[in-house]
């Protein structure tokens, strides 16, 4: 079953009676030649671990074992596991199968460090996983990287720069501290069944993490600053407790600005004068 001789991924669908389940967020992509391109994202996979949520029918799964990924693969719809099992069949000690919602797994505890995330994310949990991934005080994190297919939208909000129209808390989120590119689109035709939009992959990997700066506060500046977006600074980061002239100060920016106009670095000195303020009260 490995290699040219593997059965198209329509017929396995069709053989398993399975249809995409629009509850759960799913749409299949049938091109080997597109999974395979995919699945090259992160570089080279020959003995590193791969972390894969939602595979479905497994066509993604079968192009990270034939570039020699060790692949743990989590899958909730119960539906998708005897076509998966066939491939823990074809590829053995290569495939290890989670039964279970990926919202729940403890990822580092199951994949170790260093593993790459590669996943068809399902639309409705895509953007709260990533923030996940991308979010908590321990950095680097236990990732080396992350490739990962979202709507086009999405996409764009993830590596979008200041002054620009996607440019939010998921652009500060995923940038501060790692680096975002959209690696390629794909044609709302690749997917049974198609959706509305165009898709796009995403590839994120860690950069060095600013010293001085706290993720939580980080967190707390951006949802301050993007949950009242068409307000100023000086009006958007009272919420926050501390003067919000001096935040914008330490940012180099005038509290008359708003948020779509801060750059990354911008959001990374406010957070660490908000952390230095707190200091300050509780001497």
């Amino acid at each position: 079953m490995t290699g040219g001789s593997a059965e198209p991924l329509r017929d396995v669908i069709a053989r398993h009676g399975l249809q995409a389940s629009k509850a759960l967020g799913q749409n299949f992509i049938l091109d080997r030649q597109l999974l395979a391109r995919i699945a090259a994202i992160p570089g080279k996979l020959e003995g590193a671990g791969v972390y894969e949520v939602g595979p479905g029918p497994g066509g993604l799964t079968r192009a990270l074992l034939e570039a020699g990924g060790s692949v743990v693969a989590v899958e909730r719809d119960r539906r998708c596991l005897p076509a998966l099992a066939e491939l823990q069949t074809a590829y053995p000690g290569q495939l290890r199968l989670i039964d279970g919602d990926a919202m729940r797994v403890d990822e580092r505890a199951e994949v170790g460090a260093g593993a790459h995330i590669v996943s068809n994310l399902p639309y409705n949990v895509g953007t709260a996983l990533l923030l996940r991934w991308l979010g908590g005080e321990a950095w680097p994190p236990f990732w080396q990287s992350l490739t990962l297919m979202f709507q086009r939208e999405v996409a764009e909000r993830i590596v979008a720069r200041p002054d620009s129209e996607h440019y939010g808390r998921l652009s500060v989120a995923a940038q501060w501290r790692a680096e975002a590119r959209i690696a390629m689109s794909v044609h709302r035709s690749a997917f049974v069944p198609p959706p509305k939009v165009t898709s796009a992959v995403v590839h994120v990997v860690p950069a060095e993490m600013p010293a001085g700066v706290s993720a939580k506060v980080m967190e707390q500046v951006t949802a301050a600053a993007f949950g009242q977006r068409r307000k100023m600074l000086r009006q958007s980061l009272k919420s926050l407790g501390a003067d919000p002239a001096r935040l914008a100060a330490a940012a180099g920016v005038d509290a008359t600005r708003r948020a779509e106009t801060v750059p990354i670095s911008g959001f990374v000195a406010m957070a660490r004068e908000l952390a230095n303020i707190r200091s300050e009260t509780e001497r």
